[in-house]
């Protein structure tokens, strides 16, 4: 078993299912002790915890609603706690939700932006405040926003903001030594991927890629691993379209 981020503090949003799980349990298997965050599947995360504890490694869950700043700032408190220090942060917890654009409420709005957008955003912030020369941010976009779906407006454009404030933040962040990435993935076989999806528009959506598949959830998770690495220290502002061709 590697031991890349031996000594490191990971925080993953959203890690208690899908791409997050798989992205902290990856961490913990390569030596990191990771903060598993979650907003209402206590038991999805605590089982998370207990699979990287069995296999040696050190982990936590935290209970936060990343669309409220208050949960926020808790939740970094209580890693800092644990572990005294972030060296990692993976913004991955988000929401989606597609409707002709004559369907979408104000309520659908701001549900989607205050956890998509704001929660990315004062998680950054956070992280900022308490990260060391080294540090790490990987926010989630979404390949859809570079392509044109029906029924995707609201969605993709919570999720063009997020590759802005990626671009314009390492700027900012660079002197301090800490690099900010996104990550855009395409089509990913999740139970929320999938769920209400007929098979037949499931195949379509898998030709519509170079490999003829979907997604799976290790895909995405070695990129982020990559872009927490050091072999990825000359890489800052980008968002990596992890979509097997999609767009």
């Amino acid at each position: 078993m590697g031991k890349t981020f031996a000594d490191k503090v990971v925080l993953v949003t959203g890690a208690s299912r899908g791409i997050g799980r798989t992205i902290a349990e990856q961490f913990a298997d390569n030596g990191a002790k990771v903060a598993i965050n979650y907003n209402s599947s206590s038991s999805a995360a605590d089982e998370v915890v207990s699979r990287i504890r069995q296999n040696g490694g050190e982990a936590i869950a935290v209970q936060a609603d990343i669309s409220r700043v208050g949960d926020v700032r808790k939740l970094f408190e209580a890693v800092l706690q644990a572990y005294g220090r972030i060296d990692i942060l993976v913004n991955n917890a988000g929401v989606m939700m597609t409707k002709p654009i004559e369907a979408f409420t104000e309520e659908d709005f701001d549900r989607l932006f205050d956890s998509n957008v704001k929660g990315t955003f004062f998680a950054c912030q956070q992280a900022v405040l308490h990260m060391s020369p080294g540090g790490r941010i990987i926010n989630f976009s979404t390949s859809v926003a570079g392509s044109m779906f029906p029924q995707y407006s609201l969605y993709a454009g919570t999720k063009g903001a997020v590759e802005q404030i990626t671009r314009q933040l390492a700027r900012e962040l660079g002197p301090k030594g800490i690099l900010i990435n996104a990550i855009a993935p395409g089509p990913i076989n999740t139970e929320l991927f999938t769920q209400g999806k007929s098979a037949a528009q499931i195949d379509a959506i898998k030709n519509m890629n170079a490999f003829g598949r979907l997604g799976e959830t290790e895909d995405i998770a070695g990129t982020v691993l990559f872009l927490a690495s050091e072999g990825a220290q000359w890489i800052t502002g980008q968002t990596i379209r992890v979509n097997g061709g999609f767009v």
